[in-house]
């Protein structure tokens, strides 16, 4: 799978697209359409889109100049600046299957994008608006940056030690999730219009997307009924070893076991809340105690061997100067050469029957503008009814934990038919990994991870180890249109199920498998989950204090290795449509997270200048930070970005001396950055939160409270717009459950039609209809445990 032939076909084929984006967000969906073969036409003021211009590493652009990333995010595309009120503009828009516009309802119609009156031309159109807030509710037209969304979500405020700030993630990692969500649900409605059904407007809020990355802590603080989460690091994560720093993960009690024992501390064995990651930080000062000793005699190199032999997820931190030259890079050709003379991750999918879009030139600033237009298309011949846009899709879900659940989940929420395969041999282990409550006899149903990634879906239970399982699930693969899963590879070859044995029963298929570091290669059998990929691919290294060690995002790139699935998947669905043939797709988590990392290693090779931890100050001219305000342990995230915000800033401070007249320009306020930033401090120090935030809201300057991820669910904008839903589940009540970050669709009253499924829940209903079987042979199975609805041995 590593193979790339540029002689096979990409999956998506004469899809338009016309992307008009002063974001990152926008820029990378346009992106992935591309890499999967759309035509992409980059609408452009007339200066250019500012991304031409920008480094993360403050390296000077040349004089006619693209920046690397500008020509990463947007190589094979071409360029036109029309102005607004062209004809030009006009036709281009009427004649484009997708428009992708990064702005709210008053800046897209002055960019002249209307989608109403776009679908009442084009009934067929997809217009996707990516906007901070979303179009409607009561912050839609607030101010907001990156960073003030994440605090909004809760991001920041349950990472870092609470002697210390809250801590942000470094990167912009919320612009690339919000960037394939838009290229998902583009490809989404797309589908729909293809047999005939109505175009969409599908309006994304980045404040979504980005709550979208917390693991949903306002259900484990309801379903295991403890407080509401507060601020922590994992303890071990990123501890020093001899020659640097080693990032450390473990997810189950399991792998707690088998790490004390790795590092011969059995003394740590006999204490029961360590099995749990939310028990260990009462214990940190303990835990690090006893394990630094015997990190501090070993290199880095031989933890991370040591822990592959103990099967347990360790990696070596990596950063811009390291990335490209990591073993699992060099021997899958992970990074391909950009004409602009640097190396960028490849797209983050491989297929059997396709391949990506070669990697195109940078376009040229209005390189397009006299091109030949798109001729308009023809009309079809009336639509059809109006269904979800993923009616009649068929998967086999066999995905455990939070990445691959989290790409279903999404699959499931657009109206795709998920039956979630798992045995009580080995339930999904996201049911309990997260901690347990012990008064209930029921206690497997709680897990809230899994609560908020199995809305909509059906689960079935068959041991895959049995003759009677494995046949099963070959009649239920044989049925559907995706069998996708995220175990490590020698999971499926063990069992016999490979991607050709299922394609050869249905060569339709689409088999989507998402192992942690590809199906092939030198790392094949390495255990890691996204705290491991955050730590190997970067992100890691740009999070954290400057003086202190890096900090794992926690997890965060697990629903962003599962939009990319969701996304991948329906390419490959439209080439089968197209075509008949079904195929392999491979879908590496750490090839997401390097998509999401790419600028620190495209500057790291063409500047020499490598990123790192600024704190919560992030990377480029905005005055940002996470300010103390009056009360205990209250912050508030500010960022201001331009002039016109600062000046709003400097006269809400009622002009103190300190703000000359120097400080009017953004290369001023940056020389002194330092300074500002300490006289911010003391400013902000004496103001109360809520009142604070509503005064620079009001002044157009982004800001926003440092809330737990557990009190999320309060939020007024994400209340407004129905991005939580009550279901009720049989076990747990009454309960919010996050839904797509996009407004209902049109004539849409729920995103989430059923609660998560208790394990085995539908098993007669899916047995019977699927596989025909009977009510004595249903018996039979239960009586030999290939089914059931209670974990084995309980």
């Amino acid at each position: 799978m590593s193979e790339r032939s540029e002689s096979r076909p990409t999956p998506l084929r004469d899809l338009r697209v016309v992307e008009i984006s002063d974001r990152i967000a926008g820029d990378y969906c346009g992106k992935l359409l591309a890499d999967a073969g759309a035509e992409v036409c980059k609408v452009e003021p007339r200066q250019g889109d500012w991304l031409r211009r920008y480094s993360a590493t403050g390296s000077v652009i040349g004089d006619g100049a693209s920046s690397p990333f500008f020509a990463y995010l947007n190589s094979g595309k071409r360029s036109t600046t029309h102005p607004a009120a062209s004809e030009r503009l006009s036709g281009l828009l009427a004649a484009a299957d997708v428009v992708l516009v990064t702005a709210g309802r008053a800046r897209a119609a002055a960019l002249g994008v209307d989608p109403q009156r776009l679908l009442a031309a084009s009934p067929g159109a997809v217009i996707v608006t990516i906007s901070d807030f979303g179009w409607t509710g009561p912050y839609a037209d607030r101010a907001a940056s990156e960073f003030t969304l994440q605090a909004w979500a809760g991001s920041p405020g349950f990472r870092g030690d609470p002697a210390g700030p809250p801590i942000s993630i470094g990167g912009d990692l919320g612009e690339y999730m919000g960037g394939v969500y838009a290229a998902f649900g583009a490809l989404a409605v797309r589908r729909r219009v293809e047999r005939g059904g109505p175009g969409e407007h599908l309006d994304l809020s980045m404040l979504e997307a980005i709550t979208a990355m917390q693991s949903s802590e306002w259900l484990h603080s309801q379903l295991l009924r403890v407080p509401p989460i507060r601020r922590t690091l994992e303890v071990p994560s990123i501890e020093p070893a001899k020659d640097g720093y080693v990032g450390i993960t473990m997810v189950t009690g399991q792998q707690w076991l088998d790490f004390v024992a790795m590092v011969e501390c059995p003394q740590l064995e006999e204490i029961e809340q360590l099995r749990f990651q939310i028990g260990r930080w009462a214990y940190r000062d303990l835990i690090r105690e006893q394990i630094r000793p015997w990190l501090a005699e070993r290199t880095v190199e031989e933890i991370v061997e040591l822990g592959q032999l103990f099967r347990l997820p360790i990696a070596a931190l990596g950063n811009g100067s390291t990335i490209r030259d990591m073993e699992y890079v060099t021997q899958r050709g992970a990074f391909v050469r950009n004409p602009a003379g640097f190396h960028q991750p490849r797209p983050p999918w491989l297929m059997s029957a396709c391949a990506p879009a070669p990697t195109g030139a940078t376009p040229a600033l209005g390189g397009a503008n006299d091109e030949t237009p798109w001729p308009p298309r023809t009309p079809g011949d009336g639509p059809a009814p109006r269904t979800l846009p993923l009616a009649g899709v068929h998967i086999v879900d066999l995905t455990a934990f939070w990445a691959g659940p989290a790409a279903t989940h999404l699959l499931a929420a657009f109206g795709a038919d998920v039956v979630k395969v798992e045995s009580i041999q080995r339930p999904d282990g996201i049911r309990y990994s997260g901690g347990m409550r012990t008064d209930v006899d029921d206690w497997w149903e709680y897990g809230w991870v899994f609560h908020a990634m199995n809305t909509n879906k059906r689960s079935v239970t068959l041991d895959l180890g049995s003759e009677d399982g494995r046949r099963l699930f070959t009649e239920l693969a044989a049925g559907a249109d995706v069998v996708i899963e995220n175990f490590s590879p020698r999971v499926m070859d063990h069992f016999g199920l490979t991607a050709d044995m299922l394609l050869n029963v249905n060569p339709e298929l689409v088999v989507a498998r998402m192992p942690a570091f590809g199906l092939d290669g030198p790392w094949r059998d390495r255990v890691g989950f996204a705290p491991t990929m955050e730590q190997i691919a970067g992100l890691a290294w740009v999070t954290g204090l400057p003086d202190a060690p890096p900090v794992t995002p926690r997890g965060a790139c697990d629903p962003l290795a599962g939009v990319h699935a969701a996304f991948a998947v329906l390419a490959a669905l439209n080439f089968a449509d197209r075509t008949g043939s079904g195929q392999l797709v491979e879908l590496p988590m750490l090839e997401t997270v390097l998509n999401a990392t790419a600028i620190q290693a495209i500057e790291s090779e063409v500047f020499g200048v490598t990123l790192t931890r600024r704190g919560n100050r992030g990377h480029g001219d905005a005055i940002q930070n996470i300010y103390r305000c009056a009360g205990e342990d209250n912050w508030i995230a500010v960022t201001v970005r331009d002039d016109r915000q600062w000046r709003a800033l400097v006269e809400l401070m009622g002009r103190p001396a300190w703000c000359d007249e120097e400080l009017s320009t953004a290369a001023a306020r940056r020389h002194r950055a330092d300074d500002v930033d300490r006289r911010l401090a003391e400013w902000f120090a004496d103001l109360p939160l809520d009142a604070t935030v509503e005064q620079l809201a009001g002044a157009g300057i982004p800001a926003a409270p440092v809330v737990s991820p557990s009190l999320v669910a309060d939020n007024p904008q994400l209340r407004h717009r129905g991005f939580l839903e009550t279901l009720h589940h049989p076990s747990t009540g009454a309960g919010l459950y996050p839904c797509p970050p996009f407004a209902r669709l049109a004539g849409q009253d729920n995103w989430l039609l059923r609660p998560p499924p208790r394990l085995g829940e539908h098993n007669e209903d899916v047995l019977r209809d699927r596989c025909g079987l009977t009510d004595d042979e249903l018996t039979r199975l239960a009586t030999s445990g290939v089914i059931g609805t209670r974990p084995k041995g309980l």
